[in-house]
């Protein structure tokens, strides 16, 4: 246990440093939108944290920098407001990140990890990995969002198979099991285990595609106030949107803008970097619906054969690079179809990976919720004003994804690695 929390905390800190080092020292203090903090604010946080929960509260050691707790606090200052605070510099950061992992690692020697709840099977510990992997992928999408010169770089996704895949796939209705009582670093909001009812239904083998979805934008769909919301109109009209974040007309066709890189655009992949607005209106004009995020749960995990909840679509094991595109080992999603051997039992695929996913849903506590270990991780965020996402983008690294792990958002966010699949319920008599 000890050896793999190290080696989490160790390989969470290379990608930290590879998305922090890559740029100098004035494109880190900068803030590249005002939707984002200066990457310099994120690495600082990410130490602050985890002095906050390792260093001081699990190993009850004196503060580092107790001056510095208000301004790394994201529930104190905006986004927007965090360039003009007292920021660490970029080298005092780093000199601070780093004193904090030393200790920490040298902590995770000793201390023991059983006898409360917050240290048990080191659940801390896997939070604050958690953590610093959710600040990595916020720090990804300030890197798309950054003018200038490409910084990163990555290979290419897998080709989907060439084998045709089915449109959509059948669910069976029926009760499963939602949530998790045994997943070791499942956060609050995942957990307590629940039986839900499903009534049967359809879902996308596979996400919704560039392809498919420039056929919404060319028929006029961001024209056409019948399919949005009421609220998603009011919205379109005063963002004054017109296509999915980073696409550009490009002659008669269209590229988009991903790290730097400006590049035709791939109808095959799936749409990304658009919102639950957006999602929802191309779900009405292809005449679906968006699934509920109950509906995506027991697409990805229920095993019909035994009747149980797996961890994942494909099974139990952790995420292999055979199962999922996760952890920015690619900069882009893979086209619609790829990693069969990370398919459903129902047969859906991509269900991990790729895009985040949004739902229908608005983010709500599972029955007999209690938070743990403070109420602003999830609790303070319940309610209409968020949407639920499932199953982890690109950019998510495995350890901060399952078939439970639960995100949320506005629903006009489109700065995330956001897409979507549809469901719809079947016609009268479709099934017999």
């Amino acid at each position: 246990m000890r050896s793999h929390v190290a080696e989490e905390l160790i390989r969470t800190r290379r990608r930290s440093a590879g998305l922090t080092t890559c740029v100098d020292d004035d494109d880190l203090a900068r803030q590249h939108s005002p939707l984002m903090s200066p990457l310099v604010w994120d690495l600082a946080h990410i130490g602050s944290q985890e002095e906050l929960w390792l260093v001081r509260d699990v190993g009850g050691a004196e503060a580092i920098r107790p001056d510095i707790d208000d301004l790394y606090d994201a529930f104190q200052h905006p986004r927007r407001d965090r360039p003009r605070l007292p920021l660490l510099g970029p080298a005092e950061t780093r000199g601070y990140v780093g004193t904090v992992r030393r200790k920490v690692l040298d902590l995770l020697d000793r201390v023991p990890l059983r006898g409360r709840p917050l240290v048990d099977r080191a659940f801390a510990f896997g939070m604050i990995v958690q953590h610093e992997q959710q600040h990595d992928e916020t720090m990804l999408a300030t890197h798309q969002l950054r003018a200038g010169d490409p910084v990163l770089a990555a290979d290419p996704p897998p080709a989907a198979p060439a084998d045709p895949l089915p449109a959509e796939v059948l669910v069976p209705g029926g009760a499963f099991t939602m949530g998790t009582d045994t997943e070791p670093w499942a956060l609050d909001n995942e957990r307590p285990a629940h039986r839900v009812e499903v009534a049967d239904f359809y879902l996308d083998t596979t996400p919704v595609t560039n392809g498919a979805y420039r056929h919404f934008v060319e028929d006029g769909g961001y024209d056409a106030p019948r399919w949005w919301s009421e609220a998603g109109w009011a919205h379109r009209q005063e963002a004054g949107l017109r296509a999915p974040r980073f696409w550009l007309r490009d002659g008669g066709g269209w590229s988009r803008r991903r790290f730097g890189h400006l590049e035709p655009l791939r109808d095959a992949e799936p749409v990304v970097h658009v919102s639950f607005h957006e999602a929802e209106a191309y779900a009405r004009w292809a005449g679906r619906r968006l699934p509920t995020e109950q509906e995506w749960e027991k697409a990805a995990r229920h095993d019909p054969r035994t009747g149980r909840s797996r961890r994942y679509p494909w099974g139990d094991e952790d995420p292999g690079p055979e199962h999922a595109n996760l952890g920015q080992r690619h900069l882009r999603p893979a086209s619609a179809g790829a990693y069969p051997l990370g398919a459903a039992p129902c047969g859906a695929r991509q269900l991990i990976g790729d895009v985040w996913e949004w739902t229908s849903s608005d983010f709500l506590p599972h029955p007999g919720f209690a938070a743990f270990p403070y109420r602003e991780y999830s609790e303070v965020f319940f309610g209409p004003s968020h949407k639920v996402l499932r199953g982890g983008s690109f950019g998510t690294d495995a350890a901060a994804c399952r078939g439970t792990f639960r995100n949320w958002d506005l629903p006009v966010r489109r700065q995330i690695f956001a897409g979507f699949r549809c469901a719809r319920t079947p016609r009268p008599g479709e099934l017999g």
